[in-house]
């Protein structure tokens, strides 16, 4: 072996002794994510058994999941009482009722805001044809975009439904005709009417209607195919969850919202019908800031619009579409603190979006079938308080 190879060898021999006297730290591995509290959801699952032995509703899908563990999902009950009994699926389709309002609309006017169609406090007269100004009647006050979708215009609750009328230009010229009671601005009143005019802006402002620009807009880059309107041009009857006996018929496919119903079933207050597993996808763009998995539905402007409170001050906390912090805010729970956003649907659904824990939940039922109870409001604080609790660990 020549010196050169002598001293290379060495070299190598010292190098290793010198290596294996350093202490190796690998990398952690990275922890895996906690899962859910189950103990919460089971003593939720009891209380659920209990209240659809009652009589309260025929049954009901839960969907809670936190970002990083595996969703909880449950079914429980029937989906149809009338005309005859059938077992409920996880992947039934319901009608959501308002839920039409944060997820269809109010998405819709986040988007149109960034794109700067509109300002929240632009008067509702400088973008709506055909609708006055009651400036005495309103105090002098100017109606505004941000008064509609906070619900803080002062106008009435509904669309009278006597005398008799049909059809969505009908709904719209009555709505047009709707007067504040009050000064908008000034107080808090949940309103439908509100929505009829945020929809008749949304298709001033685009040109097109309403179903369409769900599907285009909100459904289609999310990938939800089994949501939207009219749910019987896209899956069997079967597939649909019934509501409320209306004289002879059981009501399956058609909305429950008798307003929505006589406009053909498109209205910017309800319509809507989807699976809980879609709205487990809408909840975690939500979360996401406005983007899943590369596809962006927000703009972190007009995200940041939608999940903070843009009511006038004093009033309940509303967003765009969401309820954050007002006398409906019930199913936040007992243990979410404000900041989170969610909503109900008079046929018994409610969702709620935590991004502080960042947990949400999904609670889809039928209560209205086969003809409308008593509020469930009171189960849908049970299922906030036990969804934040299992998203705790």
């Amino acid at each position: 072996m020549s010196r050169r190879d002598l001293l290379l060898d060495g070299a190598g021999v010292a190098l290793g002794a010198a290596l294996a006297a350093i202490p190796m730290t690998l990398p952690a591995a990275p922890a895996a994510p906690r899962p859910l509290d189950p103990e919460p959801l089971r003593s939720l699952g009891r209380r659920i058994d209990q209240a659809i032995g009652a009589g309260r509703l025929p049954g009901a899908v839960l969907w809670v999941e936190r970002a990083g563990a595996a969703p909880y999902t449950a079914v429980f009950g029937q989906r149809a009482r009338e005309p005859e009994v059938e077992p409920l699926a996880l992947d039934a389709v319901f009608d959501v009722a308002s839920l039409t309002k944060p997820v269809v609309t109010g998405v819709l006017c986040a988007q149109l805001l960034d794109h700067g169609r509109f300002e929240l406090d632009d008067p509702v007269a400088r973008h709506l044809p055909g609708y006055a100004e009651p400036a005495a009647s309103a105090g002098g006050g100017a109606l505004t975009v941000r008064h509609l979708l906070t619900h803080s215009s002062g106008l009435p609750a509904v669309l009278p439904l006597d005398p008799a009328w049909q059809g969505a230009a009908a709904a719209r010229a009555l709505a047009l005709a709707a007067r504040p009671t009050d000064p908008p601005g000034t107080t808090f009143r949940y309103s439908d009417v509100n929505y009829h005019l945020l929809a008749a802006l949304l298709q001033t402002w685009t040109g097109e209607p309403l179903d369409r620009l769900a599907r285009e807009r909100v459904l289609q880059p999310l990938g939800l195919r089994d949501s939207g309107y009219l749910p019987l041009q896209q899956h069997p009857a079967t597939r649909l969850v019934p509501t409320e006996r209306v004289g002879s018929e059981v009501l399956r496919g058609q909305v429950h919202d008798p307003a929505a119903r006589r406009m053909g079933g498109v209205a910017g207050h309800a319509g809507l019908f989807a699976p809980a597993a879609d709205l487990a996808t809408f909840a975690r763009m939500i979360l996401g800031r406005g983007t899943l998995q590369g596809r962006r539905v927000l703009s972190g402007r007009a995200w940041a619009a939608m999940t903070t409170s843009q009511s006038p001050r004093g009033l309940p906390q509303r967003g765009l579409g969401w309820d954050i912090d007002s006398p409906y805010s019930r199913p936040r729970g007992r243990v979410w603190p404000v900041g989170g956003f969610g909503h109900t649907g008079f046929t018994g659904c409610a969702m709620w979006i935590d991004p502080a824990s960042q947990g949400f939940y999904v609670f889809l039922s039928n209560r209205v079938h086969p003809t409308v109870r008593e509020g469930i409001v009171d189960l849908y604080e049970a299922v906030g308080t036990a969804a934040a609790e299992a998203c705790a660990g």
